[in-house]
């Protein structure tokens, strides 16, 4: 935990939980999203291996089927988390790069940098389900651009895709 920056050494022996700033939260994010635009880049220039694509589509295709729904419970909102997390993670898979496959892991590994890190907030709110249905065109135009083989435009999308995380937070800490 010490080597992931989540505790800090004590001199006199032992550790204490470090404290993370909203700066703190706001890069790690913002790394994620560098780190998987490189990813989605690199997926759409080398060609992702079809059986990925496919898994991703069906990813998505389960996602869809949760925003359908005018209104979403708890379970859906967990359902929409797990799935967004395993869309993430078959993004980083397609990038056939164990070395980006690992900073990915790396830049999750920070506080409150996870794809799902703020799907939960604010859900009792009007806007939640907007804000999962933008996620969710984002993640059907990555996909396609990846398809397309069109690397910059994968990688602009999925670096603003991570920017949603960053209004979230700010709704985050607006209503505390």
């Amino acid at each position: 935990l010490a080597e992931e920056g989540l505790l800090d050494a004590i001199p006199g022996g032992g550790y204490s939980v470090r404290g993370f700033s909203e700066a703190d939260i706001r890069d790690a994010i913002e790394l994620r999203g560098t780190v998987e635009g490189l990813a989605a880049r690199l997926a759409a220039e080398r060609g992702a291996a079809a059986a990925l694509l496919a898994q991703a589509r069906l990813c998505l295709d389960r996602i869809d089927a949760v925003l359908a729904a005018p209104a979403l419970d708890d379970a859906a909102f967990g359902t929409y988390a797990a799935e967004n997390l395993r869309f993430h993670a078959l993004l980083a898979e397609m990038a056939g790069s164990w070395v980006v496959m690992r900073q990915i892991e790396r830049a999750l590994a920070q506080p409150f940098a996870s794809p799902s890190g703020f799907v939960m907030v604010g859900s009792d709110t009007p806007q939640a389900r907007d804000n999962l249905l933008i996620a969710q065109h984002q993640h059907r135009a990555v996909l396609q651009a990846i398809e397309q083989r069109e690397g910059a435009r994968a990688e602009a999308l999925m670096r603003e895709h991570a920017r949603l995380a960053q209004g979230n937070l700010a709704q985050a800490l607006a209503h505390r």
